[in-house]
């Protein structure tokens, strides 16, 4: 096989990184789909704490814990679910936020001695 010189190998590398970056964004959800999002549970915090979204686009939020039951609750929605202990699974919600804004979400399921700080914010935009 010829070795190809330097320059031709950056070429070749360039549009091979194009090419992957054109195929990621193929991946993105259809139009009415879910995006994703991870959030776990543990010792009193969300991580991550912040999430950014688009508003009128659902949201799937895959939430777990790394230690004990968990909620997890959007003020001002019907959003409520609770996360099982570490080694129990997970649980899926599904938000659609209606307007641009920040929403609060918090621990609904009694933690901890620092479960009154264990909130977090959908920012919407």
């Amino acid at each position: 096989m010829k070795t190809l010189p330097g320059h031709a190998r950056i070429l070749l590398m360039l549009a091979a990184i194009a090419a992957g970056a054109t195929g990621a964004s193929a991946m993105k959800p259809a139009d009415g789909q879910a995006s994703p999002i991870e959030i776990v549970a543990e010792r009193f915090s969300f991580s991550p704490s912040e999430i950014r979204v688009k508003a009128g686009e659902p949201v799937e939020i895959r939430l777990r814990s790394d230690d004990t039951d968990h909620g997890f609750r959007i003020l001002e929605t019907d959003v409520n679910a609770r996360i099982p202990k570490r080694g129990k699974g997970s649980v899926t919600v599904t938000f659609q936020p209606p307007r641009p804004g920040r929403y609060t979400f918090e621990c609904s399921h009694v933690c901890g001695a620092g479960h009154a700080f264990m909130r977090g914010t959908i920012v919407v935009q």
